[in-house]
Protein backbone atom coordinates (compact mmCIF):
# COMPACT_ATOMS: atom_id res chain seq x y z
CA UNK A 1 0.00 0.00 0.00
CA UNK A 2 1.19 3.46 -0.88
CA UNK A 3 1.92 5.30 1.75
CA UNK A 4 0.60 8.51 3.32
CA UNK A 5 1.03 11.54 1.45
CA UNK A 6 1.74 14.61 3.82
CA UNK A 7 1.98 18.61 2.72
CA UNK A 8 4.87 20.12 3.39
CA UNK A 9 6.06 23.65 2.18
CA UNK A 10 9.75 22.58 1.43
CA UNK A 11 11.05 19.51 0.76
CA UNK A 12 14.67 19.01 1.52
CA UNK A 13 16.84 17.34 -0.13
CA UNK A 14 17.77 13.24 0.59
CA UNK A 15 18.79 12.93 4.26
CA UNK A 16 17.02 16.24 5.35
CA UNK A 17 14.71 16.55 8.13
CA UNK A 18 10.98 17.03 7.67
CA UNK A 19 8.58 18.55 10.58
CA UNK A 20 5.15 18.08 9.60
CA UNK A 21 3.06 20.23 12.96
CA UNK A 22 -0.17 22.06 12.63
CA UNK A 23 -2.48 19.97 11.19
CA UNK A 24 -0.55 17.91 9.53
CA UNK A 25 1.06 16.72 12.72
CA UNK A 26 -2.28 15.93 14.13
CA UNK A 27 -2.99 13.99 11.15
CA UNK A 28 -0.32 12.25 10.95
CA UNK A 29 0.30 11.73 14.87
CA UNK A 30 -3.11 11.22 16.12
CA UNK A 31 -5.36 10.38 13.53
CA UNK A 32 -3.06 7.93 11.64
CA UNK A 33 -0.57 7.40 14.39
CA UNK A 34 2.36 7.21 12.45
CA UNK A 35 5.32 5.87 14.44
CA UNK A 36 9.44 5.84 14.59
CA UNK A 37 10.32 3.46 12.01
CA UNK A 38 7.03 3.84 10.03
CA UNK A 39 7.50 5.83 6.22
CA UNK A 40 5.43 8.53 4.65
CA UNK A 41 5.15 10.32 2.10
CA UNK A 42 5.89 14.14 2.09
CA UNK A 43 4.86 17.00 -1.03
CA UNK A 44 4.71 20.57 -1.19
CA UNK A 45 1.62 20.04 -3.81
CA UNK A 46 4.57 22.05 -6.52
CA UNK A 47 5.53 18.85 -7.68
CA UNK A 48 7.98 17.68 -5.40
CA UNK A 49 7.54 14.36 -3.48
CA UNK A 50 9.58 12.16 -1.10
CA UNK A 51 9.51 9.12 0.50
CA UNK A 52 10.56 9.56 4.44
CA UNK A 53 10.90 7.77 7.62
CA UNK A 54 9.54 8.52 10.55
CA UNK A 55 12.11 9.17 13.18
CA UNK A 56 9.97 11.08 16.24
CA UNK A 57 6.75 11.76 17.25
CA UNK A 58 5.40 13.81 19.98
CA UNK A 59 1.83 15.56 20.43
CA UNK A 60 0.78 17.39 17.45
CA UNK A 61 4.61 16.94 15.67
CA UNK A 62 6.20 13.97 13.85
CA UNK A 63 9.99 14.19 12.34
CA UNK A 64 11.50 12.41 9.57
CA UNK A 65 13.95 12.60 7.45
CA UNK A 66 14.15 12.24 3.75
CA UNK A 67 15.07 8.59 2.04
CA UNK A 68 13.90 9.47 -2.15
CA UNK A 69 13.77 12.68 -3.32
CA UNK A 70 11.75 12.96 -7.20
CA UNK A 71 10.82 16.28 -8.91
CA UNK A 72 7.36 15.37 -11.03
CA UNK A 73 6.59 16.97 -14.03
CA UNK A 74 3.01 18.06 -14.61
CA UNK A 75 0.75 15.90 -16.33
CA UNK A 76 0.50 16.63 -20.11
CA UNK A 77 -1.60 18.14 -21.70
CA UNK A 78 -2.24 20.21 -18.99
CA UNK A 79 -6.53 19.94 -18.13
CA UNK A 80 -8.26 23.08 -16.89
CA UNK A 81 -12.22 22.29 -15.68
CA UNK A 82 -14.53 25.27 -15.86
CA UNK A 83 -16.93 24.06 -13.09
CA UNK A 84 -20.35 26.02 -13.02
CA UNK A 85 -21.41 26.15 -9.62
CA UNK A 86 -23.44 23.39 -8.23
CA UNK A 87 -25.52 23.24 -5.52
CA UNK A 88 -24.10 23.74 -2.37
CA UNK A 89 -24.41 19.98 -1.35
CA UNK A 90 -22.35 18.85 -4.36
CA UNK A 91 -20.27 21.57 -4.71
CA UNK A 92 -17.42 20.04 -2.64
CA UNK A 93 -17.71 17.12 -4.13
CA UNK A 94 -17.25 18.44 -7.39
CA UNK A 95 -14.19 19.49 -6.58
CA UNK A 96 -12.77 16.30 -5.16
CA UNK A 97 -13.88 14.66 -7.58
CA UNK A 98 -12.71 16.60 -10.32
CA UNK A 99 -9.15 16.53 -8.24
CA UNK A 100 -8.64 12.86 -7.53
CA UNK A 101 -9.14 12.66 -11.66
CA UNK A 102 -6.42 14.78 -12.02
CA UNK A 103 -7.75 18.51 -12.96
CA UNK A 104 -4.90 20.37 -13.56
CA UNK A 105 -7.01 23.74 -13.11
CA UNK A 106 -10.61 24.10 -11.69
CA UNK A 107 -12.20 27.75 -12.47
CA UNK A 108 -15.73 28.40 -11.02
CA UNK A 109 -18.15 29.61 -13.53
CA UNK A 110 -21.50 31.37 -12.22
CA UNK A 111 -23.36 30.35 -15.38
CA UNK A 112 -27.18 31.54 -16.06
CA UNK A 113 -28.84 28.49 -14.83
CA UNK A 114 -27.11 27.87 -11.78
CA UNK A 115 -29.38 27.63 -8.76
CA UNK A 116 -26.02 28.60 -6.25
CA UNK A 117 -24.99 32.27 -6.41
CA UNK A 118 -21.51 32.83 -5.12
CA UNK A 119 -22.29 37.04 -4.28
CA UNK A 120 -20.53 39.61 -1.87
CA UNK A 121 -18.16 37.38 0.76
CA UNK A 122 -19.74 34.08 -0.18
CA UNK A 123 -17.13 34.36 -3.27
CA UNK A 124 -14.56 34.17 -0.59
CA UNK A 125 -15.94 31.57 1.36
CA UNK A 126 -16.64 29.46 -1.96
CA UNK A 127 -13.11 29.86 -3.00
CA UNK A 128 -11.55 28.65 0.30
CA UNK A 129 -13.99 26.09 0.29
CA UNK A 130 -12.95 25.20 -2.92
CA UNK A 131 -8.89 24.84 -2.17
CA UNK A 132 -9.33 23.05 0.69
CA UNK A 133 -11.17 20.56 -1.09
CA UNK A 134 -8.48 20.60 -3.32
CA UNK A 135 -5.85 20.14 -1.03
CA UNK A 136 -7.38 17.72 1.00
CA UNK A 137 -8.23 15.36 -2.28
CA UNK A 138 -4.65 15.86 -3.52
CA UNK A 139 -3.24 14.38 -0.20
CA UNK A 140 -6.01 11.42 -0.03
CA UNK A 141 -5.06 10.32 -3.51
CA UNK A 142 -1.67 10.94 -3.59
CA UNK A 143 -1.07 13.58 -6.33
CA UNK A 144 2.57 15.55 -6.32
CA UNK A 145 0.31 18.48 -7.92
CA UNK A 146 -2.55 20.38 -6.22
CA UNK A 147 -4.60 21.84 -8.47
CA UNK A 148 -4.84 25.82 -8.77
CA UNK A 149 -8.61 27.39 -8.10
CA UNK A 150 -8.79 29.69 -10.41
CA UNK A 151 -11.34 33.11 -9.88
CA UNK A 152 -14.87 32.93 -10.00
CA UNK A 153 -16.01 34.23 -13.47
CA UNK A 154 -19.44 35.30 -15.11
CA UNK A 155 -20.13 33.77 -18.64
CA UNK A 156 -18.60 37.32 -20.25
CA UNK A 157 -15.26 36.36 -17.99
CA UNK A 158 -15.19 32.66 -19.30
CA UNK A 159 -15.89 33.74 -22.71
CA UNK A 160 -12.90 36.22 -22.43
CA UNK A 161 -11.15 32.95 -20.91
CA UNK A 162 -12.14 30.97 -23.78
CA UNK A 163 -11.03 33.29 -26.40
CA UNK A 164 -7.71 33.48 -24.75
CA UNK A 165 -7.12 29.89 -24.35
CA UNK A 166 -8.39 29.37 -28.40
CA UNK A 167 -5.69 31.73 -29.31
CA UNK A 168 -3.04 30.16 -27.05
CA UNK A 169 -3.64 27.38 -28.91
CA UNK A 170 -5.74 24.92 -26.22
CA UNK A 171 -8.89 23.14 -27.37
CA UNK A 172 -11.70 23.94 -25.59
CA UNK A 173 -14.52 21.27 -24.75
CA UNK A 174 -17.97 22.35 -23.80
CA UNK A 175 -20.24 19.22 -22.62
CA UNK A 176 -23.60 19.57 -23.62
CA UNK A 177 -26.30 16.73 -24.53
CA UNK A 178 -27.43 17.94 -27.90
CA UNK A 179 -22.94 18.24 -28.48
CA UNK A 180 -22.93 17.96 -32.76
CA UNK A 181 -19.34 15.82 -31.77
CA UNK A 182 -18.41 12.89 -29.65
CA UNK A 183 -16.04 13.34 -26.84
CA UNK A 184 -13.55 10.92 -28.06
CA UNK A 185 -13.10 12.22 -31.64
CA UNK A 186 -12.75 15.94 -30.27
CA UNK A 187 -10.71 15.31 -28.30
CA UNK A 188 -8.21 12.73 -30.47
CA UNK A 189 -8.14 15.62 -33.23
CA UNK A 190 -7.10 17.88 -30.78
CA UNK A 191 -4.10 16.00 -30.65
CA UNK A 192 -0.76 18.05 -30.06
CA UNK A 193 -2.73 21.19 -27.81
CA UNK A 194 -0.67 22.07 -24.91
CA UNK A 195 -3.98 22.56 -23.20
CA UNK A 196 -7.32 21.27 -22.99
CA UNK A 197 -10.10 23.39 -21.07
CA UNK A 198 -13.52 21.44 -20.35
CA UNK A 199 -16.64 23.20 -19.08
CA UNK A 200 -19.19 21.55 -17.23
CA UNK A 201 -22.76 23.36 -17.35
CA UNK A 202 -24.64 23.82 -14.74
CA UNK A 203 -27.68 21.01 -13.84
CA UNK A 204 -30.20 22.86 -15.59
CA UNK A 205 -27.41 22.78 -18.80
CA UNK A 206 -25.92 25.30 -20.56
CA UNK A 207 -28.25 28.03 -21.71
CA UNK A 208 -28.31 28.20 -26.13
CA UNK A 209 -26.98 32.36 -25.50
CA UNK A 210 -23.96 31.01 -23.60
CA UNK A 211 -23.20 27.90 -26.13
CA UNK A 212 -23.27 30.43 -28.72
CA UNK A 213 -21.26 32.61 -27.02
CA UNK A 214 -18.62 29.98 -26.31
CA UNK A 215 -18.74 28.43 -29.34
CA UNK A 216 -18.45 31.92 -31.52
CA UNK A 217 -15.20 32.08 -28.96
CA UNK A 218 -13.57 29.15 -30.24
CA UNK A 219 -15.27 26.48 -28.31
CA UNK A 220 -16.89 23.00 -29.66
CA UNK A 221 -19.67 22.00 -28.09
CA UNK A 222 -19.63 18.23 -27.62
CA UNK A 223 -21.57 15.04 -25.98
CA UNK A 224 -19.36 12.95 -23.62
CA UNK A 225 -21.59 9.95 -23.68
CA UNK A 226 -25.29 8.20 -23.89
CA UNK A 227 -26.11 9.28 -20.16
CA UNK A 228 -26.75 12.68 -18.88
CA UNK A 229 -24.43 13.06 -15.94
CA UNK A 230 -25.04 15.65 -13.01
CA UNK A 231 -22.53 19.05 -12.69
CA UNK A 232 -20.47 17.32 -10.02
CA UNK A 233 -19.60 14.23 -11.47
CA UNK A 234 -19.22 14.98 -15.53
CA UNK A 235 -15.66 16.48 -15.01
CA UNK A 236 -14.54 13.72 -13.42
CA UNK A 237 -15.94 10.94 -16.40
CA UNK A 238 -14.48 13.27 -18.70
CA UNK A 239 -10.57 13.83 -16.86
CA UNK A 240 -10.83 10.04 -16.61
CA UNK A 241 -11.77 9.37 -20.94
CA UNK A 242 -8.52 12.46 -21.08
CA UNK A 243 -6.56 10.06 -19.53
CA UNK A 244 -6.93 6.96 -22.02
CA UNK A 245 -7.20 8.82 -24.85
CA UNK A 246 -4.11 11.42 -24.26
CA UNK A 247 -0.76 10.98 -22.63
CA UNK A 248 -2.06 12.02 -19.72
CA UNK A 249 -1.78 8.62 -17.72
CA UNK A 250 1.55 7.28 -19.32
CA UNK A 251 4.85 7.15 -17.42
CA UNK A 252 3.72 8.15 -14.67
CA UNK A 253 5.98 7.36 -11.29
CA UNK A 254 4.57 5.38 -8.43
CA UNK A 255 7.29 5.01 -6.42
CA UNK A 256 10.79 6.92 -6.11
CA UNK A 257 14.28 5.78 -6.36
CA UNK A 258 17.14 6.65 -3.41
CA UNK A 259 19.35 9.61 -4.90
CA UNK A 260 22.41 10.55 -3.10
CA UNK A 261 22.25 13.90 -1.14
CA UNK A 262 23.23 16.64 -3.06
CA UNK A 263 27.14 18.01 -2.17
CA UNK A 264 27.20 19.47 1.29
CA UNK A 265 24.54 17.72 2.28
Amino acid sequence: MTPPLFRAAEVPEVGGPVALDGSEGRHAGHALRVRPGEHIRVGDGRGVVADCEVTHTAPGRVDAVVTARDEVARPSPAVTVVQALPKSDRSELAVELATEAGADRIVPWQADRCVSRWTGPKVAKGLTKWGNAARSAAKQSRRPWEPEIGELVQTAGLVALVDDEVAAGSAVLVLHEDGAVPFGPAVTSSAGAARLVVVVGPEGGVSDAEIEALTDAGARAVVLGPEVLRTSTAATVALAALGVLTTRWSDRPTTLEPSAPSPGK
